[in-house]
Order: C-alpha cells, then sequence, then structure tokens
C-alpha cells in the first residue's frame, strides 16, 4: 500500500490526534477501558462528521512514558483502535504507541484492521525525555514483513519533538530525511520542538524539495497559520482542535468545524 492508496491524490489531508484516556497500568490511569473506549469513539465521531481525512489513536495521556511498554498497553490500544475503526470505516486510521513502541504499534494497527502507524526513532540515534532511543528502521521493516503487515504504512518523524539531537548535530534535516527515505519510509513527519510548537515552514519547503516521500507537519498546526503549511502532505492537527488549544483538554467540535471549512474554502479554490 502507498500514499495515494490511503489518501488519493488529495492535497494537505487533514489527520486528526485521538490523545487515549490513561490506560489500565499507566500512573494517572483512572478509568475503565469501556470509558476510555466511549471516549475515544466520541472524538473520532467529530472528527468523521467534521469531514477529516484520518485519524490517529495514540496513548498520549500515558505519562510518563516508557520506552517498553507493557502488553497490557497492546492489548488496550487494539481495543481501541477497533473500536474507532469501527466508527470511521471510510477514512484511514493511524496509531502511535509511546514511547518509541513502533513494533507495538505495528501489532496493533494489523489486529485492529489500521491503516499505518507514526514510528519515532526510524533513522538516527537520540535523546528523548523517556531516555536515548535508537534507530529502528531495518528491525522495524522486517518486523512488518514477518507478520504479513506490509499494507501497513510506517510514517516517521525525523529529528522529533520533546528531543535533543546533540548527538546528530553534524547530519542535517534534509540528511536524515533522506536517510529515512533509503530506508523505505513511506512518508516523513516534521514537528516542532515541543507539542503544540509550530514546524518550520522553511524546513517542510527544505524537505519537499530534497525527497519524493510524502512530508507531513506533525505539531503546531492552527487555523491561523494553516496557510504556511500548504505545501505538506498532510498536517496532523492535535493541540489546536482542543478546549483552549492544549493538547489534555477535551475536543471541541466547534474548533474542528471551523478549521475544516477554512480548509475546505482553500481546497475549493485549488486547481484541479
Amino acid at each position: 500500500m502507498k500514499w495515494l492508496d490511503l489518501f488519493g491524490h488529495l492535497k494537505c489531508v487533514i489527520i486528526g490526534m485521538i490523545h487515549v484516556k490513561a490506560l489500565p497500568g499507566s500512573p494517572l490511569g483512572c478509568m475503565k477501558m469501556s470509558q476510555i473506549i466511549e471516549e475515544a469513539c466520541r472524538e473520532a465521531a467529530i472528527y468523521r462528521d467534521a469531514g477529516l481525512d484520518g485519524v490517529i489513536v495514540e496513548n498520549m495521556h500515558d505519562v510518563p512514558y516508557s520506552l517498553s511498554p507493557g502488553p497490557e498497553v497492546s492489548a488496550c490500544m487494539t481495543s481501541v483502535c477497533a473500536a474507532v475503526r469501527s466508527v470511521c470505516p471510510s477514512i484511514p486510521v493511524g496509531v502511535q504507541i509511546l514511547s518509541a513502541a513502533n513494533r507495538q504499534a505495528l501489532a496493533v494497527a494489523l489486529a485492529s484492521g489500521a491503516h499505518f502507524i507514526r514510528a519515532e526513532g526510524f533513522v538516527f540515534s537520540h535523546v528523548a525525555d523517556e531516555g536515548l532511543v535508537h534507530a529502528c528502521a531495518g528491525e522495524l521493516l522486517r518486523y512488518r514483513k514477518s507478520v504479513g503487515a506490509q499494507d501497513i504504512l510506517v510514517f516517521t518523524d525525523i529529528k522529533k519533538k520533546h528531543s535533543s539531537h546533540a548527538l546528530t548535530s553534524d547530519v542535517s534535516l534534509v540528511e536524515t530525511a533522506r536517510a529515512a527515505q533509503f530506508f523505505l519510509s513511506d512518508g516523513l513527519v516534521l514537528t516542532g520542538t515541543s507539542t503544540g510548537a509550530q514546524a518550520d515552514p522553511k524546513e517542510l519547503a527544505e524537505v519537499t524539495r530534497a525527497l519524493s516521500l510524502p512530508v507531513l507537519v506533525g505539531s503546531g498546526v492552527t487555523r491561523d497559520n494553516m496557510t504556511r503549511y500548504l505545501g505538506a502532505s498532510g498536517l496532523i492537527v492535535g493541540s489546536h482542535f482542543k478546549d483552549g488549544g492544549s493538547w489534555s483538554n477535551e475536543l471541541d467540535a466547534r474548533r474542528v468545524g471551523s478549521f475544516m471549512a477554512q480548509m475546505r474554502g482553500l481546497r475549493a479554490r485549488w486547481p484541479h
């Protein structure tokens, strides 16, 4: 499967984040799985009804994150993703499991019928707030093949947020992107320095000029600045859709609707 199989020729697809409530076993976990699933499905329905092009399900509330989340995380995320798929049967669904649990995300995607994952640490090592994250492309794509999940796309963060890249300070963003393309990434994700922080439009332009892969902007997109990122293949939006623009708050259907209304207006003026 390729990008065009998921999104066709649609320019600048909009993908909404479903930040799953803290799962059982995490320090902040206090809800039953039935409640967690119900809330994720409520958000999925808001995105579906507003006309988003895709969603990503992520265990964002499982702070502090672990580099080796237990089997209960994969089991719970599979249940959530399967339920979201039933609510959004006609749009692509992605999975991200924090932190850098990329094999687990692939397994969850395969079991739940999701279409893609967002992977951390695909190429080059970096120091994240969870610890040292090593490159995983070789092992991850071999695992994908071994479990028969070749149709699940792997979108990869490069120079990702919440991380120090001093280890690779002599490797530019474009060089990192080229390495990810060489290592068979299905798409790249650019971010700012933290959740909700704006990505640099100049970096977006540099990477899109240098590579043939789809490039997504993965943080900091808002209704006010979306026009700065229209050259991207896709925009992943989370914080802006929440009450007050904070990722940890409830999803605000009015903010989602206003954003998508503006995007539809922009799309109506694009040449076909």
